[in-house]
């Protein structure tokens, strides 16, 4: 057995390793998404091997029966047999190297090296694989950057009682409105009640949560949830489980508008009003039931349990009850408020999805293939480490871009200078309510954006032509004003160019073209 003040070196050597090879993960250039998808993933492994290591690093330490054998044998006084236990140890150590000579040779090297992509077998050029994070999501996800909700779309509109069927883009206006406040309170109550309507929001938390973990592999969605979970706790004990109470409540069996009634014993029936009651006292049937309830020893009890609103005494299992219809639709609440709570913090991947959506609503057939073609091209590679020199120093091939001022960059990836970005304006907003409140940032891309996808959609939304006509015209008002301007315009044009316009009949008459026809109709020409 290995001596366990070794095993908890050799451990903590790992631990700063695998902390070496965090800091080295998380400081690489990050130039595209894929690549920081890439590093976060990377980064998320490390840290979970870092935490296996920390846990058995903390069992050895909590181990102190074999800790203090240990060290007490470390530290005994000499006697004679020690160099025997030590040659000992040394021969089963020997034995085990002899035994496996390549088990322990730069063995925890080798993996690290080999996990960060570092060895000489990845550093080859024909070396191919394929990329594991891209694997992890479908071709709508587009990479982890947006989100594929077409499935609970389909499960939204096929609820219960749910109305009206809404489209896609309107579905994701629901989700967004969970920034404001839970999700889905745009229902009816008995909608949200149906069982359909839990094993929606069941399909639609498990989808987030597993989005959340893929998109952010670093973020603690688990303990984020838990979170969320008890503060569910505190809001149901409140207020939450009279929002989710059944929206039919039992009726009082024999009673009118939920009154109580008048039970007899002896009948064993309830009657819903006075005059009833007396009148039945007379019956024979009531007189037979009631001589044979006074020979009985004990009177007749009501098998089903007295009803609500009565004077009897309830039934023992009334609390239970009561406390079961309290929790039947818990889960749907808790699911409800733990959709809620991730989709506030997937609000960017939420406008993102919507903004693509609209963009490939505007595109063609053709457009959008050569973006599939275009999808399918490899991805640049990643930047290099630094070159060592013959100076002995590191050659940064690129260097790191200094922009406090966050100015555009040029063609050549550096920013542009201070005095060209005023020059066009750069810095100037110009806010568009077609294109849905987008701010262009100067004069030309402003110009450019009225025949691009976005301002194209935007005007065939509000059932408009594109044309140039409408150039300039950014708000909505002003859009279909000037529509109906040019509708009205147009009516004028045609009216001037049919009492405008002359003809001359065979007598040389000269009439304009709408007298002609009227003429010609009546015959007199």
């Amino acid at each position: 057995m290995d001596s366990i003040i070794e095993v908890q070196r050799q451990t903590h050597e790992e631990i700063e390793h695998l902390e070496r090879a965090l800091y080295t993960t998380l400081s690489k250039p990050q130039p595209t998404h894929q690549v920081r998808l890439q590093n976060e993933h990377k980064a998320a492994q490390l840290l979970d091997r870092i935490h296996s290591r920390v846990v058995t690093l903390n069992n050895l330490y909590e181990d102190q029966d074999t800790r203090k054998a240990e060290i007490d044998s470390l530290s005994a006084p000499a006697r004679q047999d020690d160099l025997s236990s030590f040659y000992a140890r040394l021969g089963k150590i020997q034995e085990h190297h002899a035994k496996y000579p390549d088990a322990t040779v730069g063995g925890f090297e080798i993996e690290l090296a080999a996990f960060l992509d570092e060895s000489e077998e990845l550093e080859d050029d024909d070396f191919e694989q394929d990329d594991p994070v891209a694997l992890l999501f479908s071709g709508e996800e587009g990479y982890g950057k947006y989100l594929d909700l077409y499935a609970n779309h389909t499960t939204y509109n096929n609820l219960k009682h749910i109305g009206k069927r809404i489209a896609y883009l309107q579905y994701l206006d629901v989700l967004l409105a969970a920034q404001s406040g839970p999700v889905h309170t745009e229902l009816p109550k008995e909608c949200r009640l149906h069982r359909d309507y839990e094993l929606y929001i069941r399909a639609l938390h498990a989808y987030l949560v597993s989005f959340m973990k893929r998109s952010q592999p670093l973020v603690d969605v688990e303990s984020q949830q838990r979170e969320a979970e008890e503060q569910f706790g505190k809001y149901w004990e409140s207020e939450g489980a009279e929002e989710w109470q059944d929206v039919k409540q039992p009726k009082v069996p024999g009673s009118e508008n939920g009154e109580a009634g008048i039970w007899c014993a002896a009948c064993q029936k309830m009657y819903s009003k006075q005059t009833v009651y007396d009148a039945h006292l007379t019956s024979k049937k009531h007189i037979k039931a009631a001589q044979k309830q006074a020979t009985s020893e004990a009177p007749p009890a009501n098998p089903n349990g007295p009803p609500a609103g009565t004077s009897s005494t309830p039934a023992p299992n009334g609390e239970s009850s009561k406390s079961s219809d309290k929790n039947k639709h818990r889960t749907a609440a808790l699911l409800t408020h733990l959709s809620t709570h991730l989709l506030r913090a997937l609000v960017p991947a939420l406008n993102d999805t919507k903004s693509n959506v609209e963009r490939r609503f505007s595109l063609t057939a053709r457009e959008r293939e050569q973006e599939l073609l275009e999808q399918a091209k490899k991805p640049p590679p990643a930047p290099k480490a630094p070159v060592i020199g013959e100076n002995g120093e590191e050659e940064e091939e690129e260097e790191r871009i200094y922009n406090p001022l966050k100015l555009p960059l040029g063609w050549d990836g550096k920013p542009i200078p201070y005095w060209l970005y005023k020059l066009h304006g750069l810095g100037v907003e110009y806010r568009c309510e077609i294109c849905s409140d987008h701010v262009y940032m100067g004069r030309k891309n402003f110009d450019r954006h009225f025949q691009e996808s976005r301002h194209a959609f935007g005007m065939r939304a509000l059932g408009l032509p594109n044309t140039k006509h409408f150039h300039e015209i950014t708000r909505i008002e002003d859009a279909l004003a000037l529509a109906e301007k040019l509708k009205r315009e147009g009516r004028n044009e045609i009216f001037e160019q049919e009492t405008m316009e002359e003809l001359e009949d065979e007598e040389g008459n000269v009439y304009n073209r709408k007298t002609y026809e009227d003429l010609k109709k009546q015959g007199l020409i």
